[in-house]
């Protein structure tokens, strides 16, 4: 069983990503549309329609890792490492929108938009760390060198 036990500041950390991550895929369906169509990356797509469907689609996933997040405690290790790989799959579209300099979400400077880079590592590592998908690996690691 994929699980790894994790401490009560660990468990309100996994919830406070997961609310921020269900916030982020309803930003995506309504109010920050436009904002998230700026993150898409130019060289994926020019058609509108299909950098629309991107930013709904990828809101529904946040949404859906979100709830995974909050409700899926027993799993938390799974969605963890799902989590930390959306966060490495959207990643192009930051860099996109700091090479094209493409301003959204108050990044209306180059040197906003290139902080906003380093923000996405600390994304990963909270889902990672939060969710014990750390221990779970280090554990699996351990046991694949005893193993051989």
């Amino acid at each position: 069983m994929i699980n790894s036990r994790t401490s009560t500041f660990q468990n309100i950390a996994r919830i406070v990503l997961g609310l921020m991550m269900v916030v982020a895929g309803i930003g995506h369906l309504t109010f920050q549309r436009q904002e998230f169509l700026a993150q898409v990356p130019r060289w994926l797509t020019g058609n509108p329609e299909f950098m629309d469907f991107i930013v709904v689609s990828s809101g529904v996933v946040e949404i859906l890792l979100g709830l995974a997040m909050l409700f899926l405690a027993k799993q938390k290790v799974k969605v963890g490492l799902l989590l930390a790989l959306f966060y490495v799959l959207i990643f192009p579209g930051n860099i996109s929108q700091y090479t094209n300099g493409i301003d959204a979400f108050g990044l209306d400077t180059d040197q906003k938009r290139l902080i906003r880079l380093f923000f996405q590592p600390v994304l990963i590592f909270w889902a990672l760390w939060s969710t014990g998908a750390f221990a779970f690996l280090a554990s699996y690691i351990r046991q694949r060198r005893e193993a051989s």
